[in-house]
């Protein structure tokens, strides 16, 4: 009897030992498995970046999109004495702003500048635009840009306002270069690889500059710059030695244009033609260098047209003539940091024209073609925020009563 109830007894304590591992084993199992990871979420959020002097940057996690958009004034003041006039003016020169960033991927960019100052607007055109373009950088030697933008000529033309080193450009620039046109560049600044000491820009356009709605006669603008950087790639795109670098800095550019019948008379920009259409031709040489603190700029420029004078005679038998503008000139300029944040610089340029010329443009190279002046910076933020002072003494060939031009000015990028 005692051994049956041992059995049976045995036999529960088996059973209930089997249920009591089993539910244990159970109970572990669920109690150290790891916690499942949260969904990802579908749209994750945007990445947002701000800068004083660069605005605010808005980006996809995935670099398939960003826009940023950037604002820059310029307040200047600016007095003039010429004989026994004096004239004061105080005004916004300047007001922009910026639109930039990609799309799809990273290499596809786009760029929209509008310009709302008084200084900003053509004769004749009411439009803001002044940059407007796409660009595509995937290749190394085959950058493409399309849309309109500044034609790539000459160093001094295509540093951008924000960045120069005096509070306005060269006259000898103003006058001779090119301007911003709409059409298609091909560049590098990489070329075949070599540490960046080549680069390139080809451009092809309509040749008749910025904000033209109406239409004119076709002909292309074509445009050949080389550039070479001996000691390689460094900021030869904005004026001034703000880093102070212990090595030397070079860049030498040239480069030549050919506008094909054109209805400006200065090529890109200036009055429109009515008595028919120029072709210019174009030459230009460039050296920009950077040592300590200390910078260099210099630029030769030249410009030609087929003709002197176009001549136009309509139905009535009446004749319109309008001369075409030809002349050469240059400049140098330099600067030197003498503080972190303060600079010195002055610079000398002379106007020069061809003989048949527009007679505006001889009476301009004679009394204002040579400029000797300077000038002070106080960089607060680089480039993107600065107080601006220069003095220039303007004088020219033919005598007559010199002019003193001071300025005043405040640019801020933000």
């Amino acid at each position: 009897m005692s051994s049956n109830i041992s059995k049976q007894s045995l036999g529960v304590f088996h059973i209930l030992l089997t249920l009591w591992l089993g539910l244990g084993t159970t109970a572990l199992a669920q109690g150290t498995a790891p916690a499942p990871a949260p969904a990802a979420p579908a749209n994750p959020p945007p990445i947002i970046t701000a800068e004083p002097g660069r605005g605010i940057l808005v980006r996809s996690p995935d670099d398939r999109y960003s826009l940023g958009l950037r604002a820059r004034i310029q307040l200047r003041e600016t007095f003039l004495h010429v004989g026994d006039s004096d004239t004061n003016e105080l005004n916004v020169k300047t007001l922009r702003l910026v639109v930039h960033g990609n799309v799809l991927v990273p290499e596809l960019r786009y760029n929209i500048q509008l310009a709302f100052g008084g200084g900003d607007f053509e004769s004749g055109s009411s439009s803001p635009i002044f940059d407007a373009f796409v660009d595509y950088t995937r290749f190394r030697d085959l950058n493409i840009r399309v849309g309109q933008f500044f034609v790539p000529f000459d160093r001094a033309r295509t540093i951008r306002e924000f960045a120069l080193q005096l509070v306005d450009r060269q006259l000898v620039v103003r006058e001779l270069s090119l301007d911003r046109d709409v059409g298609v560049m091909l560049s590098s600044n990489n070329l075949f690889g070599l540490r960046e000491l080549l680069g390139y820009q080809f451009f092809i356009g309509g040749g008749d500059g910025r904000n033209r709605f109406a239409a004119y006669a076709p002909g292309p603008l074509t445009v050949l710059r080389l550039t070479l950087r001996p000691f390689g790639a460094f900021d030869d795109d904005q004026e001034g030695d703000l880093t102070r670098a212990a090595r030397p800095r070079l860049s030498l550019g040239v480069a030549a244009a050919y506008n094909f019948r054109t209805s400006r008379a200065q090529s890109t920009y200036g009055t429109a033609f009515t008595a028919g259409t120029a072709n210019y031709t174009h030459l230009a040489a460039d050296l920009v260098f950077k040592y300590r603190g200390f910078s260099l700029l210099a630029e030769g420029l030249w410009r030609r047209a087929h003709v002197d004078v176009l001549e136009r005679t309509d139905a009535n038998g009446a004749v319109t003539r309008e001369p075409t503008r030809s002349g050469y000139g240059y400049f140098v300029q330099g600067g030197m940091m003498v503080h972190p944040q303060v600079e010195v610089s002055a610079r000398w340029e002379e106007l020069f024209t061809r003989r048949g010329t527009d007679p505006q443009l001889v009476q301009l190279a004679q009394t204002q073609g040579k400029q000797l002046g300077g000038g002070v910076n106080l960089y607060l933020n680089g480039h993107a925020l600065k107080l601006q002072g220069d003095y220039f003494y303007i004088f020219g060939s033919a005598g007559g009563d010199a002019r003193h031009l001071a300025r005043l000015q405040l640019d801020a990028s933000f």
